[in-house]
């Protein structure tokens, strides 16, 4: 599926603008500001320049230490921006690694993720790197760029919290969490992980490989239910654990939507 959302890089995967839902009032959240995608270990020099023409102010990396070891930072020779992350671990090797363990099979899979979506509000380190991205867009210095490994489920999380906090309804913010299964090189995306994968988990068949590499929609879902059952609203939730008061809501309406 091609779609005007995706940057189409050589070997940076999942890059694609999530810009452009609307929003009540008549309102739409602006392009051009907004970009997520897997890590840049492999970025060739095209993709260095492509990511360097967005001008991109910050870059918010979800990941831990130890994934930034093995697929170190990679950025632009130019850029200027800041570089946002938390010093330590966000989830082991990454959501979408970890819900392989003990997991033999695709539906095995599906269920191990479907409980680390639902551990959202109890991963303080990761909700520490949330907090500064939501700061980061709320100064409204210009164009930014949120990544973790593949860009789907730490990404998709914090994609989706946005979203909802810029009023976008609950079934486009679902939307652009499902494109990760539809847009770009799949087979690419996919075989990039895939050695890592069974590197550390053995004998894991295809099938399970690709529900580890993809995302569904009981995962955001049981996020949202998680985070509605311990504070009472995703909006209590923005406010208390990521500091998304009312006046950050309106700064981030001011800076991220259009009339």
């Amino acid at each position: 599926m091609k779609s005007d959302r995706v940057l189409p890089l050589e070997h940076v995967h999942n890059f694609r603008d999530y810009g452009g839902y609307a929003i009540p009032g008549g309102g739409r959240v602006k392009r051009g500001l907004l970009f997520r995608s897997g890590h840049h270990a492999e970025a060739s020099e095209a993709d260095l320049q492509a990511m360097d023409a967005l001008a991109l102010a910050h870059v918010v990396d979800l990941r831990g230490n130890g994934e930034r070891a093995g697929q170190p930072v990679n950025l632009p020779g130019g850029f200027s921006g800041e570089l946002l992350y938390f010093d330590g671990e966000t989830a082991g090797l990454g959501h979408h690694m970890e819900a392989v363990e003990g997991a033999m099979t695709a539906e095995d899979a599906r269920q191990a993720m479907e409980r680390l979506y639902s551990a959202l509000p109890t991963r303080t380190n990761l909700l520490w790197i949330m907090r500064r991205y939501f700061d980061a867009l709320a100064k409204g210095e210009g164009a930014s760029l949120v990544h973790c490994h593949a860009g789907k489920d730490r990404t998709g999380m914090a994609v989706d919290l946005l979203h909802q906090a810029l009023g976008v309804h609950p079934d486009d913010a679902m939307e652009d969490f499902l494109l990760t299964n539809k847009v770009g090189d799949q087979e690419a995306r996919i075989a990039q992980s895939a050695p890592t994968i069974r590197a550390r988990y053995g004998d894991v068949d295809d099938e399970t490989v690709r529900v580890v590499m993809g995302v569904d929609e009981r995962y955001l879902l049981a996020a949202r239910k998680a985070l509605t059952e311990q504070y009472g609203s995703v909006e209590t939730f923005l406010e208390e654990a990521l500091g998304v008061d009312e006046a950050k809501r309106a700064a981030l309406r001011l800076h991220l939507v259009e009339s």
